[in-house]
């Protein structure tokens, strides 16, 4: 078995199997959703026992499960039992590492490079394989690993998920490979060849697999499982999608990173040199968290939008599918630094070059910050486009310092104003914010131009993408333009005794709206067949009741999701003073 402590430095500390049910004051790290006891076992010889009584069985799963530990737990326990087992190991069956990387090297992109484009191949093309059937020699046979099920099309499945933020932590540690490889390449690499292969593969084959799988287990701790009867967990995500709900978050340090999360968020460890990144609510790699006796298991998003898309989506599901539009997650500057000058890509660009169907249109609200906080925005009005390229170039070739207010706008920012970015913008968070983006989902095509000649929190440089750049940024956006049109600006459209619904305006380029909803007391609102994201913005902690009478609470900065299916909901003030929630929705 794999040493794995190394696996878990730099990061938060792992979420517990087991929690204490209490209440929390404060944001909470670990939210998850009671599902009634008896639903969720603990332990690998609690599933040996449910294995021990059926005679075929697929244990497939994701990628980066330790399955060698899969099998000597679960065989400790057979042991134990006196079940004899015939094990059968998919990996026996992957094609040739040279074949496979042959095969998704179109995938991505050049060498060293940030980005590939998403693949178009199935799982089975990692596979050379004949149809395996149960060997009656043994009172149970076991296909196990990833493809299982493909591999034994006629034997029980039970499928072992990972979250996505351990699956990274055991690749920085060099514990685990991508798809059908057999040595550790650079972190950098291997995570663009899961984010555009082995992801984008393996979230198809769950999604054709679903209905098919009998268990759920949950491998993210050492040693050590969870597990749900698939038709508990179905019950529980059509529960889910009427109601509300909190993913669970994570948290990355970056070069740029600042100290507001760690002083705000009591329950993050103290480790981290700073924090830059909260993962809100970036849905392909959040998972939500449910909870029975004690026990927490985690399943990743795209779980919940397999089987209830439309409950959640309403009437923007056709358009969207299985994908969750909306973003929200922090950028911390606070104490900190500059984030880079930077672009996104456009919708054309996005499709052409990296095989993405919506593209990275982004704002920043500005939840908190300190009294010489700024962003950067938009161009000066005489922007020389061929003289910036020019001396963006200079700076990242000779290492020398660039003025960059030259040419790009500084914006004061002040706490709920919110700043709005379509693709081609140039832009930058400087210091001394804590920024709650509201985002289109994409999250990772960043178009870095000019990064203060700071080196990354390994040492080395950070890249540079002015080619990319240059392909997308939009040089109408400068001068006087930038205050009328990428300055949101509010206005009030509701009101009544103790409330109030402000309009905070996006780019007529972004699909989604945002509103700030004010109240004393309480207040009322309809979904009207969309999805809301909301998160409190001010104030302390507050009740949402959901029309079947469901009650949560949530706190300060916490961010979450009422599905078109809740159809209304109230918020109530649980503080002393007024409270404010961001909601972020869906163009009609």
């Amino acid at each position: 078995m794999q040493d794995k402590n190394k696996g878990r430095s730099r990061t938060q500390a792992q979420m517990p199997a087991k929690i204490e049910l209490k209440e929390y004051d404060g944001y909470d790290i670990y939210p998850y959703h009671a599902i009634g006891n008896g639903k969720i076992s603990a332990g690998y010889r609690s599933l040996a026992v449910w294995l021990s009584g059926h005679k075929f069985v697929a244990l497939d799963g994701y990628v980066g499960v330790f399955w060698e530990d899969v099998r000597y737990s679960l065989q400790a326990a057979f042991d134990d039992l006196r079940v004899s087992v015939k094990w059968v190991e998919t990996a026996d069956y992957l094609k040739h590492p040279f074949v496979v990387q042959k095969m998704v090297a179109p995938y991505l992109g050049v060498p060293n490079g940030s980005w590939g484009s998403r693949c178009k191949l199935d799982i089975e093309d990692f596979y050379n394989y004949e149809v395996v059937n149960r060997d009656s020699k043994y009172e149970l046979t076991i296909i196990l690993g990833t493809a299982a099920a493909i591999i034994a099309p006629e034997a029980d499945v039970v499928y072992f998920d990972l979250p996505k933020n351990e699956l990274q932590l055991r690749m920085r540690a060099g514990l685990i490979n991508n798809l059908g490889a057999d040595t550790v390449e650079a972190p950098a690499e291997m995570y663009k060849r899961f984010y555009f292969v082995d992801w984008v593969v393996l979230n198809q084959y769950k999604e054709k697999l679903i209905d098919k799988i009998e268990v759920f287990a949950d491998t993210q701790w050492d040693d050590h499982i969870n597990w749900i009867a698939a038709t508990d967990l179905k019950a529980s995500l059509l529960e889910l999608a009427s109601s509300v709900f909190r993913v669970r978050p994570w948290f990355e340090p970056g070069a740029w990173g600042g100290q507001w999360m760690k002083r705000n968020i009591p329950a993050i460890g103290k480790k981290e040199v700073n924090l830059a990144w909260s993962f809100e609510l970036i849905v392909p790699e959040n998972g939500i968290v449910f909870e029975s006796n004690g026990n927490l298991l985690e399943v990743s998003f795209d779980t919940l939008m397999f089987s209830q898309n439309k409950m959640i989506l309403g009437k923007h599901a056709e358009k969207y599918g299985y994908d969750f539009p909306i973003r929200f997650d922090f950028l911390d500057t606070w104490q900190g630094g500059n984030l880079s000058i930077q672009c996104h890509p456009s919708l054309s660009y996005i499709k052409e070059c990296f095989g993405e169907y919506i593209t990275q249109d982004e704002t920043y609200y500005i939840l908190d910050c300190d009294e010489n906080a700024n962003v950067y925005l938009g161009f000066q009005e005489d922007i020389d486009p061929a003289e910036f390229r020019k001396q963006l170039e200079h700076s990242r070739d000779q290492g020398t310092e660039l003025e960059i207010t030259r040419y790009v706008q500084l914006h004061p920012a002040k706490k709920h104003d919110l700043f709005l970015i379509p693709n081609g913008t140039v832009h930058s968070a400087g210091a001394g914010n804590l920024v709650l983006e509201i985002s289109a989902t994409p999250y990772i095509f960043t178009f870095k131009m000019y990064d203060w000649l700071r080196l990354d929190l390994d040492g080395q440089p950070r890249p540079i993408n002015i080619e990319h750049a240059f392909n997308n940024l939009n040089f109408s956006r400068k001068g006087a333009i930038v205050k009328d049109e990428l300055l949101s600006k509010p206005y009030v459209i509701g009101r009544g005794s103790d409330w109030q619904i402000v309009h905070l305006p996006t780019h007529n380029e972004h699909f989604y709206d945002v509103h700030r909803i004010e109240f004393s007391s309480s207040i009322s609102i309809s979904t009207e067949e969309s999805c809301h994201v909301l998160m409190l913005v001010e104030g302390t902690s507050i009740v949402v009741e959901i029309g079947n009478g469901t009650t949560k609470t949530y706190h300060y900065a916490e961010t979450f999701v009422i599905p078109a299916g809740a159809l209304h909901y109230t918020l109530q003030n649980l503080g002393q003073s007024d409270a404010k929630v961001i909601k972020a929705f869906l163009k009609p």
